[in-house]
């Protein structure tokens, strides 16, 4: 059994974006929400001997946490560098980065040769580029045979539809908060709560 307290505290220590930015929708996903979602996609039989895909993975925390639990082989990818050049040094950090390989492109244009079992993603909310959240979740439903993604809980009726209209199902809803600290001058608090939905998805 994961000593799932330990997992949260390790990951908690990653290294974050060195400079966020606010067009990419670089929020930090929090440890402890991450640890959720691996969680569930881990007792659902989703992760452990399996290759999971981490669509738009930043710093790596859900790719690093997947392969914590026992991934068979993981890739995560994102546009950034930066965040891609944080994410390996991260996975040294937590002996991993031999199950675990980053690619450097934006999700549209990924190609990938194999299908992957798992997806875990925490997309943009396409807020600052409309439609991004679209992009992420087709490709995910192209790729995985099982999605876990995470939208705003205010978006679930669109969520919903456009997961039927590309093939896939919605097997369940898991509801969850994620923090937003102050990172952008457009913010006008320290830090603020979101209500999202993590769908577990097939296809």
């Amino acid at each position: 059994m994961p000593d799932w307290r330990r997992i949260e505290i390790d990951l908690s220590k990653l290294i974050g974006y060195p400079k966020p930015k606010p067009s990419l929708e670089q929020y930090p996903t929090p440890a402890r929400l991450a640890v959720k979602v691996l969680r569930v996609a881990y007792f659902n039989g989703d992760i452990s001997g399996k290759t999971v895909l981490d669509l738009g993975c930043g710093t790596g925390i859900l790719s690093i946490g997947a392969a914590l639990l026992g991934a068979d082989y993981v890739i995560g990818v994102d546009i950034d560098r930066s965040a891609l050049e944080v994410a390996s040094i991260n996975a040294e950090a937590l002996s991993v980065s031999k199950v675990v390989d980053w690619i450097q492109t934006d999700v549209a244009s990924l190609n990938l040769k194999i299908r992957c079992d798992t997806v875990v993603q925490n997309p943009p909310f396409g807020v600052q580029r409309r439609g991004a959240d679209r992009v992420f979740l087709s490709k995910a439903l192209e790729i995985g045979r099982v999605v876990y993604s995470m939208h705003k809980a205010e978006t679930d009726e669109f969520i919903k539809n456009y997961v039927e209209k590309y093939g896939g199902k919605i097997e369940a809803i898991y509801v969850a908060e994620i923090e937003i600290p102050y990172l952008f001058s457009f913010h006008r608090k320290p830090k603020r709560s979101v209500k999202i939905n993590v769908y577990r998805m097939v296809v």
